[in-house]
């Protein structure tokens, strides 16, 4: 039988950060970081789920193709970013159980037969497993980015945890892209990444409800003008009901961003 397998909200970077020059090497903690996730694994997964930032929908939907291509979902890179190569393959009958798990739970949800991966996903997982040989499903966010939406969908995915599946919520803890570099919004990052920090290593049933209310929080808006990069991590949290270990923690051009753990 497979061994129960933890969930992880991560950082995935800036575009293709990783795969070009960074010569004041302001992503070489965060990759360090990336590059260490499958020591925190207690064994190889039979599969990943990856939740991105970068793929709104009405209702979640999963992606099931069988070898799924690669989005180039930025612009203004490098040429040599847009010939990464990821040649992962996917896992259809997964995303299918992950679909009736959510529908079971009254979430929307559908199959993707035809998408491929964005850069939330190719990009962090070249990084952390750059061989390639576990399959890969994404799951979109859905547009309304309601926090309850998005923990009673983790909390539906939970089963796959037992089945050797990894769950790991890309986006970033804090991503403004006009505050990035400018040390006015310093503390305003740090507010906020305390109190997500906080929030998130309580028990399930309190931080569902503290996450639910993000918005409350020191620095929010500053920190997320909109949600779709911190909705990830609330999937992640309804996965467990233990508190997350803050496995990740670091200031990027100036702004303060975490990751975390799920038991």
């Amino acid at each position: 039988m497979a061994v129960r397998q933890p969930s992880f909200f991560i950082p995935h970077g800036g575009g293709p950060c990783f795969f070009m020059p960074d010569p004041k090497n302001h992503w070489t903690g965060m990759e360090r970081f990336l590059r260490s996730l499958p020591t925190r694994l207690p064994e190889l997964p039979t599969a990943i789920i990856v939740v991105s930032a970068h793929w709104e929908t009405r209702g979640f939907r999963f992606t099931a193709t069988h070898s799924p291509s690669l989005i180039f979902d930025y612009s203004g890179f490098p040429p040599e970013t847009y010939a990464i190569r990821y040649d992962v393959p996917g896992a259809s009958s997964i995303a299918a159980t992950a679909a009736d798990l959510l529908q079971s739970q009254g979430c929307p949800v559908e199959l993707d037969h035809e998408r491929g991966l964005d850069h939330g996903v190719f990009v962090p997982l070249k990084v952390a497993f750059p061989e390639a040989r576990v399959p890969v499903i994404e799951m979109s966010v859905e547009r309304d980015l309601d926090p309850a939406l998005h923990l009673a969908a983790g909390k539906a995915l939970t089963p796959l945890r037992d089945q050797g599946v990894v769950i790991i919520a890309s986006g970033m803890s804090f991503h403004n892209l006009r505050a990035f570099g400018d040390k006015r919004f310093t503390a305003s990052s740090q507010a906020f990444d305390t109190w997500l920090t906080s929030a998130a290593t309580q028990s399930g049933t309190k931080r569902a409800a503290e996450l639910t209310h993000w918005t409350d929080a020191p620095g929010a808006r500053v920190a997320h003008p909109r949600a779709e990069h911190l909705l990830p991590l609330m999937v992640a949290a309804g996965t467990s009901d233990t508190p997350a270990e803050r496995i990740y923690s670091e200031r990027v051009l100036e702004m303060a961003v975490s990751g975390f753990r799920f038991a």
